[in-house]
């Protein structure tokens, strides 16, 4: 499918939207002041072990410590990929599962590590890491502390073995020893955009990964721990190394400054890429030509409309997202079962693009409408997972339930478009509801009532929202005079335009 990668930048911030067919698929934004961290080499410093969790707390300089599992050491990876390639067990039993060294064996408070982030911070949770480095490059990725060699499993597996046997040979050549004897060969990751390199393309790259590497370990060498050693590239060199791909027509960019850094970028790196980029001179703003602002709009709101009629209703929470299908207004099918089917069919191809467009991740549960035949479930759930397939994230899909649900995961290494551009309600605090004014009126005059007992003032005053104060004025004031008669004080109201419905205060005089 050919697409359009359109890219507005400004000082403070960066959006690239990719346009299949006319329409959004992707939206990616980097501000200058909050820019992502996955890819960031730090110098870390642990500050806790936690033996009952298998995990351990480091420093790197953030708000929050980060969180590294015994998983993600560099000891367990290369047992797994041991246990991978020879098929030994540590444990007697053939089919029983790898047994991982301890953490607290591995790594102790005070401990300086060179980790990685591997996962961004996310709401109250701390960024995720490795301490197995991994630099990305065009058409490799390079594993400076592991010998593995592989190749993506999207190449046909005759191609994947001939690939293989090229890259270890250019990885030995480009190798030398170490100062103890022992080579630094380091282990490869053939991309997919790698099919059709050439060796020199290959050699480029892995030439430009272990000079990158070097520098880390020089940087790792001079800096004080909680340092960044290696900073990942910024959104527009990833564009140009992650999604330009064969099908993509053009690149427009309308900053001539940062259209000639990308020029001289791509020149050194992709050369294909760069043929490919344009510089964006129209009057109107780049994003105006594709809507791609009212696209934005539309992808923090909570519904989605269908083209036939029908409508999506997207629910974002901590936990997981779900997505509601309906049919609305669609009544142009044959039948009942028919006007389902259609509704369901074109729901699967727009749930996969809002998955795209608000990159959801985590937990995703589908809830299609209810629908009878076996056939018809077959192919709503065959060509949602035709459109998943386009996802450069990886998901993992489920069949239907018993309940007529889709569960599915879509991996999470950065936050959702929502929240990215939004925040929590200063009213509702991220609710999305807030108690009637009549509720507050009643949480009020228990209030007094609690005061009453404990204190003994002149007179209390209610402060609160416009809209709770006349309650008290008119429906609720029989209530309010017989609790003033009760507790033997009056009671005075004022009106606070700023204060939010559910905001009050009851001042003792």
């Amino acid at each position: 499918m050919q697409q359009e990668i359109l890219i507005n930048w400004s000082p403070q911030e960066t959006r690239v939207a990719v346009v299949e067919s006319g329409a959004v698929q992707e939206l990616h934004v980097e501000r200058s002041l909050e820019r992502g961290i996955v890819g960031n080499v730090y110098l870390g410093k642990v500050v806790r072990v936690l033996p009952g969790m298998q995990s351990a707390f480091i420093d790197i300089g953030l708000e929050r410590a980060a969180f590294l599992h015994v998983a993600d050491l560099v000891s367990s990876i290369n047992l797994r990929h041991a246990d991978t390639e020879t098929g030994d067990k540590t444990n007697a039993k053939s089919d029983a599962p790898l047994q991982l060294p301890p953490i607290e064996k591995q790594v102790f408070e005070g401990q300086t590590l060179l980790v990685q982030v591997i996962k961004e911070p996310i709401g109250t949770k701390g960024a995720r890491l490795s301490t197995q480095i991994s630099l990305s490059g065009r058409l490799l990725v390079f594993l400076p502390q592991d010998k593995h060699i592989g190749v993506s499993q999207k190449i046909p597996l005759e191609q994947r073995k001939q690939l293989k046997h090229r890259l270890q040979n250019l990885a030995t050549a480009a190798a030398s020893p170490a100062a103890s004897g022992v080579d630094d060969v380091g282990g490869y990751i053939l991309r997919t955009n790698a099919e059709e390199a050439d060796d020199a393309e290959l050699a480029e790259d892995i030439s430009y990964l272990r000079k990158t590497w070097r520098r880390i370990q020089d940087a790792a060498k001079r800096l004080p721990p909680k340092s960044v050693v290696h900073q990942d590239l910024n959104l527009l060199q990833r564009v140009m190394r992650d999604l330009v791909s064969e099908n993509t027509q053009s690149i427009r960019l309308d900053s001539q400054l940062q259209f000639e850094k990308l020029i001289a970028f791509s020149q050194e790196f992709m050369p294909a890429a760069a043929t490919k980029l344009q510089h964006y001179k129209g009057e109107r703003p780049i994003f105006d030509l594709f809507n791609i602002d009212d696209e934005i709009g539309k992808a923090l709101g909570a519904r989605v409309d269908l083209k036939s009629g029908g409508y999506l209703i997207v629910d974002q929470t901590e936990a997981m997202t779900t997505v509601d299908v309906n049919t609305g207004g669609y009544v142009g099918a044959r039948n009942f079962d028919e006007t389902i089917f259609k509704t369901n069919l074109e729901a699967a191809g727009a749930i996969a693009r809002q998955l795209r467009l608000r990159n959801l991740g985590g937990i995703v549960v589908l809830d299609f409408i209810d629908m009878t035949r076996a056939e018809h479930r077959d192919a709503v759930l065959a060509e949602f997972k035709k459109h998943l397939a386009r996802d450069r994230v990886k998901t993992a899909c489920s069949d239907f339930s018993s309940l007529g649900l889709v569960e599915m995961t879509r991996k999470r290494t950065r936050e959702s478009l929502a929240h990215m551009l939004c925040e929590p309600c200063a009213v509702c605090a991220g609710k999305g509801i807030v108690k009637t004014a009549r509720s507050i009126a009643y949480d009020i005059l228990r209030e007094i009532l609690r005061e009453s007992r404990q204190f003994n003032p002149r007179e209390f005053r209610i402060i609160a929202a416009p809209k709770v104060i006349e309650l008290f004025l008119d429906e609720e004031s029989q209530h309010l005079a017989e609790l003033s008669d009760f507790i033997a004080k009056p009671i005075s109201l004022q009106s606070e335009n700023a204060a939010g419905q559910e905001q009050y205060d009851v001042v003792l005089l």
